[in-house]
């Protein structure tokens, strides 16, 4: 079985499978040499021939396993050769692969199982390139070879020694439909499994928090179960189908050494010759047996492969050469839905995002608010309709002209585990210390270029060292050290304390002044003082229009507004009781 997909994934590595066979075949040869030498020992000692002759042979036999040696040898050395040459080569081109898609989405492979397809399923892909293809085409060869060669002391034995041959085959195809279900299953549980055990990680300080943790463990067992299962079925089936393999095997080489003693019996045939048949009646099976073997190593490979053909497939975003030289960002009838669903996530949403202003989108959640900054961050692409910047279609630029113009703060924006200054220069290389105390002030950080090791201060993994809302007003800081025409803030300023919503909000004003500015809020009294304000609702734009105006409308902008105040009124005055109690 060979997949076509995964043999042209190699490349140039290509030409090193059929060195190894060649090699593997001149084995072959200087095996049949050394039954050769054998039978005629054998010979010479029967006819008692002159011990010069003895000489010859004992000479025969050292080149002969010289040369078997030699060409082991270096059919393993280009095995690994290819093995190393394979790996590099698949996982420069899922990196490549990555790096281009960029922000895209890879489907529904996730980060931990993208990790496991790109280490462990690529070390499965170099024993189906380095061991299972050279194995594949020799045992084509082989026997073919023997039969050629043996057809000529008696074509009987060499008739039947070939027709037994194809029963490995044969057993290995009957396996192999119900292999393929195995092992596909087997990848799903694995990455499955693989994505459960990171998010437990990841989650771990919550599910402590809420004392869940028990909870999870169980949900784990579950998943580590289900794959235990699976790799049981695996080793079942392997162990069943070696078993089978080894019983054609065997009984095809017996079968052979019977009819080569009744043929010296019955017909004449010389014993000399019949031991030469009969040493060489396993070979004809040896091939194929160890093809079996590898067999299910393929079947895993290939498992692992179709993974990491379907990553290296998924279409990359186009890109132009544009410059990005204007801000204004416009949605003409725009349509979106996932490839999986059938359901449109946004319905006909036409927008523009004007320069120099602030627009807010804003509505329930599910609504669509954040789908808008992944089509624009091109994340996702859109069904129908088209995005325009500055009137341009988005894959009229370039990706580095268009990403350099863009600023994105999120609820979640990544900061790193390295020092102030680090992360700063992350965003600016040249940045100077001067301008990062000016835009840690900007936003009341300057206390953190205070502390005792001032801007080389480590920021702990996942920002455990600094609140959430210091975090958030870091993130906007390294984004000001580095002009850009377009800011988005989706939900930036969720999950903070006030004071730092405020100087957040306060920065997103004065950012507005000079530049194109999206602001994604769920909380209303954010967006008052936006220029244009969208309500969105099941995907649709429903209002749109100033908060005044809207106000004015009294549609479903104004409840969900009235009806936040409300609550937030409610809360204060219930904090104030409980102050004054």
């Amino acid at each position: 079985m060979i997949d076509k997909e995964l043999f042209k994934l190699i490349g140039n590595s290509k030409k090193y499978i059929f060195i190894v066979v060649a090699l593997m075949i001149l084995g072959l040869f200087f095996n049949i040499g050394i039954t050769s030498l054998i039978c005629l020992s054998f010979y010479e000692a029967f006819n008692n021939s002159d011990a010069i002759t003895y000489v010859y042979i004992v000479l025969g036999f050292l080149g002969v396993i010289g040369g078997r040696f030699l060409t082991t040898y270096f059919t393993n050395k280009l095995k690994d050769k290819l093995g190393r040459e394979v790996k590099k080569e698949i996982r420069e081109k899922a990196y490549s692969k990555i790096l281009s898609l960029g922000t895209r989405s890879q489907g529904d492979v996730k980060s931990a199982g993208l990790t496991q397809v790109c280490l462990e399923g690529v070390e499965q892909l170099d024993l189906y390139y380095s061991t299972y293809l050279p194995q594949f085409f020799y045992s084509m060869i082989a026997p073919l070879i023997l039969f050629v060669i043996s057809v000529f002391i008696s074509w009987k034995v060499s008739l039947v020694l070939l027709v037994c041959v194809p029963l490995i085959p044969i057993s290995i195809v009957a396996v192999s439909k119900y292999a393929k279900r195995i092992f596909a299953k087997y990848w799903g549980k694995y990455i499955s499994m693989g994505d459960s055990f990171l998010d437990c990680i990841q989650g771990l300080k919550e599910l402590k928090v809420y004392n869940t943790d028990g909870q999870y463990a169980k949900k784990m067992e579950v998943k580590s179960e289900e794959f235990r299962k699976i790799t049981m079925k695996v080793l079942v089936m392997q162990l069943a189908s070696t078993t089978i393999m080894d019983l054609v095997a065997f009984g095809g080489a017996g079968l052979g050494i019977a009819l080569s003693i009744s043929e010296t019996i019955n017909f004449g045939l010389s014993p000399f010759f019949a031991l030469f048949l009969i040493l060489i009646a396993v070979e004809f099976f040896l091939p194929l047996r160890s093809l079996g073997s590898a067999f299910h190593v393929a079947m895993n490979g290939v498992s692992a492969g179709k993974k990491i053909s379907s990553l290296l497939e998924t279409k990359d975003p186009v890109w132009g050469k544009d410059e990005v030289n204007n801000g204004k960002i416009t949605f003409k009838n725009v349509f979106f839905k996932y490839e999986d669903s059938e359901k449109y996530v946004l319905k006909d949403v036409s927008i523009d995002f004007e320069p120099n202003e602030l627009t807010a989108i804003v509505g329930y959640s599910g609504s669509g608010k954040s789908t808008i900054v992944s089509l624009i961050s091109r994340q996702h692409e859109v069904t129908s309709g088209e995005i325009l910047i500055g009137g341009k279609r988005l894959d009229n630029f370039s990706r580095e002209s268009y990403y350099s113009k863009m600023a994105f703060i999120s609820s979640n924006t990544y900061i790193f585990n390295s020092s102030i200054r680090d992360n700063f220069k992350f965003a600016n290389e040249n940045v100077t210390d001067e301008e990062i105390t000016k835009a840690l002030k900007e936003v009341k950080l300057d206390s953190l270029s205070n502390l005792e090791s001032g801007l080389d201060t480590i920021i702990n993994e996942d920002s455990t060292n600094i609140s959430g809302g210091e975090k958030q007003r870091l993130a906007l800081a390294i984004n000001l050290i580095r002009e850009k025409e377009i800011y988005i803030f989706d939900e930036a300023t969720s999950n903070i304390d006030t004071y730092s919503e405020e100087i957040i909000m306060n920065n997103i004003m004065e950012i507005a002044k000079k530049h194109t500015v999206i602001l994604i809020s769920h909380r209303l009294a954010n967006v008052v003082k936006a220029d244009k304000i969208y309500y969105l609702e099941s995907g649709k734009v429903l209002e749109s229009g100033t908060h005044e105006s809207l106000m004015k409308k009294n549609g479903a902008y104004c409840a969900l507004y009235s009806s936040q105040k409300e609550l937030e009124e409610g809360y204060k005055n219930n904090s104030e009781v409980l102050e004054n109690a």
